[in-house]
C-alpha cells in the first residue's frame, strides 16, 4: 500500500470515540473519565435533542441500548430520560461493574471536560428528524461551544446544511464535515471548494487513501478518520499521517502511535 506521512511533523491526535466506549457505556461520565485515565488528546461525543429541546449525549437513532428498540431520544422529555437506568441495560456494565449512570446533557459535558482535553462534538442531524429541530440543535450547540480561554472544541456533522448554519451561528468554531462510505475524492474536492469555511473532513478509515490526504493537505484542511480499532486500521491512519484518529480503543491507538 502506498502511504504518505506529511502532517508537518505534528503528532497524530488520538480521540476516544464516545469516551472509552469498550470499557463503559458510551457517552457517559464513566466512559469519559476512563478515557482520561490514558494520555488521550481528545474525546468525541454526539448530540441529540430531547422532546423538550435539551441537547443531550446520544449516538444511535433508537434507544436499543436502553431496552427500547422502537423509541427515539425525542420521544421523551429530559426529565423522563434522566430517570432511565443505563446500568441495567448496557451490556458493558454487567461486564465491568461500572458505576450507575444517567443521560448527560451537552452543557454538563462541556462544563466538566472542556478544560481536560480537546473535544469533538458531532451534531446528529439526520433525515428522520424535522429540519426545524436541526436548526434548534445547531443553535443551542453552537451557543454552548462558544470559544473560552484555553479550550479546543471542534464541531462535526454528517449534514452539510447543518454545518453551513453552524458557521453562520458561530464562525469562529472549527467545523468538520463527516464523510459517508460512498462519498468520493471528487465529492471531497467539490465540498471544500464550495464550503471553504470548513476546517476539515472526517473520513471513514475504509475509504481514505493517499489521494484524499494529498488533496486535503494541499488545501490546508484537517484530516480526521473514524473509527480505527484494528491494528491494520490504526496503522493505516498513522502511516497516512492524519491529524485526528478516532478510536473505540484509544489505549491501543496511543500505544501504537507512541511505540
Amino acid at each position: 500500500m502506498q502511504t504518505t506521512n506529511n502532517n508537518s511533523g505534528k503528532k497524530c491526535l488520538i480521540f476516544a470515540h464516545r469516551g472509552a466506549s469498550k470499557e463503559a457505556a458510551e457517552n457517559t461520565g464513566d466512559a469519559f473519565d476512563k478515557a482520561l485515565e490514558y494520555p488521550i488528546d481528545g474525546i468525541e461525543t454526539d448530540v441529540q435533542l430531547t422532546r423538550d429541546e435539551i441537547p443531550v449525549l446520544w449516538h444511535d437513532r433508537f434507544l436499543d441500548k436502553l431496552g427500547m428498540p422502537s423509541k427515539h431520544i425525542d420521544n421523551f422529555d429530559f426529565a423522563q430520560l434522566k430517570s432511565l437506568d443505563f446500568t441495567g441495560n448496557f451490556l458493558i456494565y454487567s461486564e465491568t461493574g461500572s458505576r450507575d449512570e444517567r443521560i448527560m446533557t451537552l452543557h454538563e459535558f462541556l462544563d466538566t471536560y472542556r478544560n481536560s482535553c480537546r473535544l469533538l462534538v458531532e451534531i446528529k442531524n439526520r433525515e428522520w428528524e424535522a429540519s426545524y429541530r436541526h436548526e434548534i440543535k445547531v443553535r443551542k450547540t453552537m451557543a454552548m461551544v462558544t470559544p473560552a480561554a484555553g479550550d479546543t472544541i471542534l464541531v462535526s456533522s454528517f449534514d452539510l446544511d447543518s454545518l453551513d448554519y453552524a458557521h453562520l451561528c458561530e464562525p469562529e468554531i472549527p467545523l468538520i464535515y463527516n464523510f459517508e462510505l460512498d462519498q468520493t475524492l471528487e465529492d471531497a474536492r467539490r465540498t471544500i471548494t464550495e464550503h471553504p469555511y470548513l476546517f476539515g473532513l472526517c473520513l471513514p478509515i475504509e475509504t481514505i487513501d493517499v489521494s484524499f490526504v494529498e488533496l486535503l493537505r494541499s488545501r490546508g484542511k484537517c484530516i480526521a478518520v473514524y473509527t480505527c480499532n484494528s491494528d491494520n486500521q490504526i496503522n493505516k491512519a498513522l502511516e497516512l499521517g492524519v491529524d485526528i484518529l478516532i478510536s473505540d480503543l484509544p489505549q491501543k491507538a496511543l500505544q501504537m502511535r507512541d511505540g
